[in-house]
């Protein structure tokens, strides 16, 4: 009969306590079946699965690392684990895993308390938890601080659809954001983002802001929200709105751009994004004007955009070329990716309207930035809560993997 016990083992946490503890087991010779440590505040627990010998007593062996902790001061706790126990267990850890992605500004345990019942009420149970965000000073808290928690879950919901509705509304009632997302390879090898412009890159709609400096500002701005809530058509809206831009200088629109405030976050997760290899594309129903200087600014590799028509240095209120609308973006984004060599599923989306709902629903990640209600509810993911660099926790990447954290800037 096979001897299974499950050490757990709780202390201050020090250098060498790990060489430790294997340097006793090592000299019985048992076997390690699993291991598992996590430090708080300095604070240890580990646990270890052993299998004794068959030739060996488990009781020698336990006496001695007892009394080997009791000199380290460590705590110690022994669980005999049956045969069919174990293979019950190993059973479960086949079951299809699953990642719950928790980012806000802080995170509080009513939050985890409200986020945890609505995976155990959809037959999930939580394997691990890791913090993916920086620790953050109490004496001296960041101006707009950051907090994620990644959730390795197991099983296969009930009712996925309910249950994205359930975090939908925890997001929306405790200024939380949740992911759900399969654990799954392709999850930690994405290649390509891409990413609208307007109101997810920068913090403007640019037509907005020209409409202003048009003296049209308010019609302008009714046309884009009605568009961005997919009450009207985006081709036949936008086509109204340049039209209203008739005989506005092209040295606006350079005015325009040299003031477009830049998202929060946006900078940090582009840095990242290209030092770790993406491909990164703009697919705006904006203008490439200003696509193209964020290109310049950011070293976007792609951007497909609206071109103004301009005649003798004014507008003439008309476009040039085909309208990159909703339906646009998707085929851009799958022409980009055949272009790379690049699965579908390993493209990201990000955007805030309904045009952009086609490309966050043929990438393999899509999510919805700071989005109108029903683009969210389109959207596989939502970040409604945080900047832009969000998108990084998504892709199961820990702040001090980012660019600003290795080259020792603030996040």
């Amino acid at each position: 009969m096979r001897e299974i016990i499950l050490i757990q083992i709780a202390g201050t946490d020090r250098d060498g306590l790990l060489a430790g503890i294997m340097g006793q087991l090592a000299e019985s010779g048992v076997t390690i079946l699993d291991i598992s440590q996590s430090v708080i505040h300095d604070d240890l627990s580990l646990g270890v699965l052993i299998e004794v010998p068959r030739e060996n007593e488990s009781s020698p062996i336990l006496k001695d690392l007892l009394y080997w902790a009791h000199n380290q001061d460590l705590h110690l706790k022994f669980s005999p684990v049956t045969e069919d126990d174990y293979e019950r267990w190993v059973g479960v850890q086949g079951r299809k895993r699953h990642i719950v992605t928790v980012l806000g500004r802080t995170i509080s345990a009513a939050n985890l308390a409200a986020m945890a019942e609505v995976i155990t009420s959809h037959g999930l149970s939580i394997d691990c938890i890791t913090r993916l965000s920086g620790r953050r000073s109490l004496t001296n808290p960041p101006a707009m601080p950051r907090s994620c928690l990644e959730f390795s879950v197991r099983g296969t919901p009930e009712d996925i659809s309910g249950m994205r509705a359930a975090f939908l509304d925890l997001s929306r009632e405790q200024g939380i954001d949740i992911g759900f997302q399969e654990d799954n390879a392709f999850r930690r090898i994405r290649r390509l983002v891409c990413f609208d412009m307007d109101s997810t890159l920068i913090q403007a709609e640019v037509i907005d802001e020209l409409a202003k400096r048009a003296g049209v500002g308010e019609e302008v701005a009714a046309i884009t929200e009605a568009a961005m809530r997919g009450e009207l058509d985006f081709s036949q809206s936008l086509r109204k709105r340049v039209s209203l831009l008739k005989g506005l200088p092209e040295s606006v629109l350079q005015d325009v751009a040299a003031t477009l405030p830049m998202t929060e976050g946006a900078e940090r997760l582009i840095r990242t994004l290209k030092s770790l290899g993406y491909t990164i594309a703009i697919l705006s129903g904006g203008f490439n004007y200003f696509g193209h200087r964020l290109q310049e600014q950011l070293g976007i590799d792609y951007v497909h955009a609206n071109e103004l028509e301009i005649k003798d240095g004014v507008l003439t209120g008309g476009l040039v070329g085909e309208i990159v609308d909703g339906a646009g973006k998707a085929r851009l984004l799958k022409a980009i990716a055949a272009e790379e060599h690049i699965s579908l599923s390993q493209v990201i989306a990000v955007g805030d309207g309904a045009n952009d709902l086609p490309m966050l629903d043929v990438a393999g990640l899509g999510i919805a930035f700071h989005a109108k209600p029903v683009v969210r509810q389109g959207a596989g993911q939502a970040i409604s809560n945080v900047g832009l660099d969000g998108v990084l926790y998504f892709l199961g990447l820990r702040d001090r993997e980012t660019v600003d954290q290795l080259a020792g800037r603030e996040g």
